[in-house]
């Protein structure tokens, strides 16, 4: 019988699972979810100040139904702004709100230092050539 490969997908969500712990810390000491976090670093990290939710979801990796559910978390707690354009009410933007900026900067120490905590551990060359094999991962056609 022949031995199974190692699986690509499993190793990849152990890895996630073993990063994330750096940070979930941090987030619950904000009152955040790991989705909610990815929206606000998401928005604050993006050229224009505002995207559309299809895009939102997209960059952020959620899919648009629970997005939806994120975002209204995010704007009861004053974080997102939500609002459709008067020229086409299909479209729903999203940008944050000062307060939104603010946590994000009170995030950012602490998040930068689990950064560097794993870059220590895993050596900066490989964590340099790690990001690398990623983006090459990501770029792959089906």
């Amino acid at each position: 019988m022949p031995k199974p490969t190692p699986s690509l997908t499993l190793a990849l969500l152990q890895a996630r699972e073993s990063a994330m712990a750096f940070f979930r810390p941090l987030l619950n000491e904000h009152g955040l979810t790991e989705q909610q976090w990815r929206v606000i670093r998401t928005l604050k990290q993006s050229p224009e100040a505002t995207l559309e939710s299809y895009e939102l979801a997209e960059l952020a990796c959620i899919l648009r139904p629970s997005l939806t559910g994120v975002l209204v978390r995010l704007e009861r707690d004053g974080y997102v702004q939500r609002w459709k354009p008067e020229c086409d009410q299909r479209r729903l933007c999203v940008t944050l709100t000062e307060q939104g900026h603010s946590l994000f900067e009170a995030m950012s120490i602490g998040m930068m230092r689990q950064y560097q905590k794993i870059q220590y551990q895993l050596g900066a060359d490989n964590f340099k050539e790690l990001m690398a094999l990623l983006r090459r991962l990501q770029q792959l056609e089906p």
